[in-house]
C-alpha cells in the first residue's frame, strides 16, 4: 500500500484524503437513508396532496367557495357567476391597459428626460472646451471625408 518512491508526507496526505473520503460517503449514505425511509416509498405515478380532514369529498365543480365569497363581498363577482366572470375579466383587462399605457408613458418620459440629459451635457462640454469641440468635428470631417 505504501509507495517507497513517495515521500512520508505524502503518504500521510494520501491516507488522509482517503480516510475523509469513505467519511464523506457514508455520512452521506446515512443521511439519505434518514431523508428517505424505506417505509415510504416514492410513487412514480400519482402524487398525494394534503387535504383537511372532511373536505375529501370536494369535487373539482366546487370550486374554491372562500375566494368566490371574499370576491362577493367585495364586489368582483355577481351571484350571476357566468355575467360576474365576464364583468370582473373586462375590468382585469381595462385595469391591465391602464396600466400598461401608463408604463409606456413613464418610459417615454424617462427616455425624453435621459436625451435632454445627454444633450445637456454634451451643450456643457462644448462650452467648457470650444476649441476641443472644434477639434473633434474636424477630426471627424476628415475621416468621413477620407472615407468617402
Amino acid at each position: 500500500m505504501s509507495d517507497p518512491t513517495k515521500s512520508p508526507a505524502v503518504q500521510s496526505l494520501n491516507a488522509e484524503q482517503s480516510r475523509e473520503q469513505s467519511s464523506e460517503a457514508d455520512s452521506l449514505d446515512t443521511a439519505l437513508e434518514d431523508t428517505f425511509p424505506a417505509s415510504d416509498p416514492v410513487s412514480a405515478t400519482q402524487s398525494a396532496v394534503a387535504t383537511p380532514a372532511g373536505a375529501s369529498n370536494l369535487s373539482v365543480d366546487q370550486g374554491y367557495p372562500l375566494v368566490e365569497d371574499a370576491l362577493r363581498a367585495t364586489g368582483e363577482i355577481s351571484d350571476d357567476k357566468a355575467s360576474g366572470r365576464t364583468s370582473s375579466l373586462r375590468r382585469d383587462a381595462s385595469r391591465l391597459s391602464e396600466q400598461a399605457s401608463e408604463v409606456a408613458s413613464g418610459a417615454v418620459a424617462v427616455g425624453k428626460a435621459e436625451a435632454r440629459s445627454a444633450v445637456k451635457s454634451v451643450e456643457d462640454l462644448i462650452r467648457d472646451r470650444p476649441l476641443t469641440a472644434v477639434g473633434i468635428v474636424a477630426a471627424f470631417a476628415w475621416l468621413w471625408g477620407a472615407t468617402r
